[in-house]
């Protein structure tokens, strides 16, 4: 039987941020919903032992990349390996899956594109941090084939 959380099959989504310097990263994140019509605001959260994480602290602006299936082959490599020891841009560029959005890089492929301004941090006990998130633009790019937690499991990326 599935945990209560695993019930239902999220969307996944990626969130390109930069660090000081402007070097990218990209994690993966189910954590992840819209809490606010106007403004439109997400809320998103991101493992505090993460580069993600430290990016965010010091940088408002990102992306939340809602990921398509054509996406699934990068789940691994921006899910399971960390910013601070694995160039996941390096790794991305060397096989032409980066695109400019807004001046921004994002995945090829994506489903569609959000950029957000952070507004607040929450931080309490747990892994996680909370990170509210005010919508700038956004881009919708196709509605079909949204890559979804089930689509994880059933490629064995999550047992």
């Amino acid at each position: 039987m599935k945990r209560p959380w695993n019930i239902i099959s999220p969307p996944v989504y990626s969130l390109a941020t930069v660090d000081e310097v402007g070097k990218l990263n990209m994690n993966i994140c189910t954590y992840v919903s819209a809490v606010s019509m106007k403004p439109k605001m997400y809320s998103i959260a991101v493992d505090y032992d993460t580069k993600t994480y430290k990016n965010i602290k010091s940088n408002d602006k990102a992306v939340l990349q809602l990921l398509s299936t054509s996406n699934l082959r990068v789940i691994r490599k921006l899910g399971k390996t960390s910013g601070f020891s694995s160039d996941k841009s390096r790794y991305l560029t060397s096989f032409g899956l980066i695109e400019q959005w807004r001046g921004f890089d994002v995945l090829k492929g994506a489903s569609a594109l959000i950029e957000l301004n952070k507004k607040q941090i929450i931080d309490f006990e747990g892994d996680h941090a909370i990170f509210l998130f005010e919508v700038i633009k956004f881009k919708t790019i196709s509605e079909n084939n949204v890559l979804s937690f089930q689509h994880l499991v059933d490629s064995k990326l999550i047992l």
